[in-house]
């Protein structure tokens, strides 16, 4: 081939092959500019948060058995991944993430976090869950970290069920948010299966002012826990609990607390308290077993994950083994504060051994998940530990020295109401206008497992007065009597009980010029005794006419409590007794019984309308328990709507001395 035409070739094929690794070459660039853009929006944001930076993304998923043809019934197993970055110049603490799940969502397991309301996994997340900090509490600043990710950053790995979104549909939550304090955050930004927010500062947030210290200031809480460490050494450390109750119309009796150990710990002795299960020679087949080669577990308090831990009865108070510390050994009664501030606090002490890698000092972390129940209380909903600077203790040699605590955590618990849950205390209503009682409503205490004879949905049925003092079941014959009397209707079946261990009436004994009066009852329908009763009534706007409660000790309540008056027995009468046999076999058994009159004056309170109801309360308590109140109040016949005859003084002493007489005599 000639050199001429040779180079022509040799021209076009370099041509060729520019224009061919041009194409390439530009068609890289292309795809890496949508890969860039598809990054570029969160990236974007990130760069230019100044706050907390929350992402959610959306990994994988797979059907799950059984497998359906109905798309909203399948359930799907699921993988994502959220993220918390900190881009302040400021640490965050004890940092907050709530995911608003939407389809059904049950959570399998968690890590690099734990559930704030200290929910068992798995666990019902359909209406969104709060997740918090774990072992990472605290996210610190980039500056002081040189831009650490494992120290500004903390990633939750989360493994779940959902149901009703088929692919290619990818199931999303409604939103997230940071749940600290004091932080804004707007709509969350969704790409696919990517989520992400900027969360800043609120300025108008007027926050507490800022520790000295690093660590948080302590929580207000109706309830609080306190985990000291007071020694520490390689493998084990001595803690001491603290239950403070703060509420001042709850209480606490036969109380157990619980915890879940998250790092293998387990108790090896206790002081002031004790566990359910004494577990040491079970122990040899825990995990610390494997570590611990020839150390002896039979005096071992407990290995379990979750130990439930008990108080000591009184007469183990002074006991040099396990009693003598202060606070401990009540019986697990824990009084509010208005009644006496000294049995409001509980305190024991444990010694806590640990596994490896948190074999040093340093290495400490107080258990998660805590929960605190007792009987005929409130429930508690109880966050997790957050550290709060050192407890000081005064010296124990008696100087004017104190000691601050290796390390401590607080656990805040505040009473909540499930909506499902039922009362555990009912009220019925009665009036001098009205020859009926209004019951406690049906099922207000729970339907249990007889709705099979009887109408859980049925309205209770108005009952003469005398039958408030029989049991719920000696109650049908008087109930039907009453309502052919007064020519009512009976359902078929007859509505069923309230399945109340305790019930309260509140009667209007009378209206004067001056003044009206109220009698409170107290039942207790149980074979339970009850110590140090108190009870709590919020009134309407005439309770400043309140004057005095004649058979109890009262005092009025101020804020949060306000329009509240506060009762419990006098000296002598403390004791609520349980329900007894009758005097012949044939009889009804006998409830408890407490009972006063309580006089209000019309001069404070000049507008209330007692024919119209206005004598009720709006809301009553017993024991911390908010009990249920009826659905109707009595109403007043024509014939009586007449105001009643001015009363004077002298007569309403006399009501309340027949009253008392009537108390001591009827049962």
């Amino acid at each position: 081939m000639p050199l001429r035409r040779r180079w022509m070739v040799n021209f076009l094929c370099l041509v060729v092959l520019l224009a061919v690794v041009a194409g390439v070459t530009a068609q890289d660039y292309n795809n890496g500019g949508e890969d860039e853009e598809e990054e570029k929006p969160s990236f974007k944001a990130q760069e230019a948060c100044n706050g907390a930076f929350l992402t959610y993304t959306f990994t994988e998923r797979a059907k799950e058995y059984p497998r359906t043809k109905n798309a909203t019934a399948q359930a799907y197993a699921f993988k994502a991944t959220a993220t918390v970055l900190n881009t302040m110049t400021d640490d965050l603490k004890a940092w907050q993430m709530f995911v608003g799940f939407q389809h059904k969502e049950i959570l399998v397991s968690v890590g690099g976090a734990v559930l704030l309301d200290g929910t068992d996994l798995p666990a019902n997340a359909s209406t969104g869950v709060t997740f918090a900090g774990y072992p990472m509490a605290d996210l610190l600043n980039s500056i002081e970290t040189a831009g650490d990710l494992t120290q500004i950053q903390a990633q939750i790995d989360i493994t779940g069920t959902q149901f009703g979104v088929k692919p290619p549909g990818t199931p999303m939550p409604k939103t997230i948010k940071l749940s600290n304090p004091g932080f804004r955050c707007p709509t969350p930004t969704r790409k696919e299966s990517v989520m992400y927010v900027c969360c800043v500062k609120d300025p108008k947030f007027k926050g507490k002012k800022a520790n000295a210290t690093r660590y948080l200031p302590r929580q207000k809480a109706d309830l609080t826990i306190a985990y000291d460490v007071l020694q520490a050494f390689g493998n084990n450390y001595m803690a001491q609990v603290t239950i403070d109750n703060w509420s001042p119309i709850s209480r606490l009796d036969s109380w157990n607390l619980t915890w879940e150990w998250k790092r293998g710990e387990f108790i090896y002795n206790m002081r002031g308290a004790y566990t359910l299960n004494k577990e040491g020679p079970a122990c040899v087949y825990s995990p610390a077993a494997g570590y611990y080669k020839d150390f002896d577990f039979t005096p071992v308090y407990s290995c379990e994950k979750r130990p439930i831990v008990v108080d000591l009865p009184p007469e183990r108070e002074k006991d040099n083994a396990i009693g003598n510390i202060p606070f401990c050994c009540k019986n697990g009664t824990l009084l509010p504060p208005t009644m006496d501030e000294s049995m409001s606090r509980a305190v024991f002490q444990m010694q806590v051994y640990k596994l490896p890698p948190d074999l040093n000092r340093t290495a400490l972390y107080p258990p998660q998940n805590w929960r605190i129940t007792g009987k005929l209380n409130p429930h508690y909903a109880c966050g997790q530990p957050m550290r709060v600077s050192p407890m000081v203790f005064p010296d124990a040699t008696g100087l004017m020295s104190s000691t601050p605590a290796v390390a401590s955590w607080q656990v805040a618990c505040n009473i909540t109401r499930p909506k499902k849950r039922a009362a555990k205390c009912c009220v019925s209503f009665s009036a001098y206008y009205n020859d009926s009682v209004v019951p406690c409503n049906t099922c207000a205490c729970g339907c249990g497992n007889d709705t099979a004879t009887c109408d859980p949905d049925a309205r209770a049925m108005l009952l003469p007065p005398e039958a408030l003092l029989v049991p719920f079941d000696n109650r049908t014959a008087k109930a039907r009597a009453w309502a052919k009397i007064k020519h009512r209707r009976v359902t078929n079946p007859m509505p069923c009980a309230d399945n109340c261990g305790l019930s309260i009436n509140w009667h209007i004994m009378n209206n004067y010029k001056s003044g009206w009066a109220a009698r409170i009852t107290i039942f207790n329908w149980q074979d339970y005794t009850f110590k140090d009763w108190f009870a709590a009534v919020t009134m309407g706007d005439h309770y400043s006419g309140y004057e005095n409660v004649y058979s109890f000790n009262g005092t009025r309540m101020g804020a949060p409590f306000n329009n509240t008056i506060f009762m419990q027995g006098l000296p002598g009468l403390t004791y609520l007794e349980p329900i007894t046999d009758g005097r012949t076999p044939a009889d009804p058994r006998v409830p408890g019984k407490q009972q006063s009159v309580i006089s209000f004056k019309r001069k404070d309170a000049p507008n209330i309308n007692i024919a119209k109801g206005e004598g009720f309360p709006k809301r009553l308590y017993f024991d911390g328990e908010e009990c249920a109140l009826p659905e109707t109040i009595p109403k007043a016949s024509s014939a009586r709507r007449r105001a009643a005859a001015p009363a004077s003084l002298g007569q309403i002493v006399v009501a309340v001395v027949l009253v008392m007489v009537v108390d001591s005599l009827c049962l």
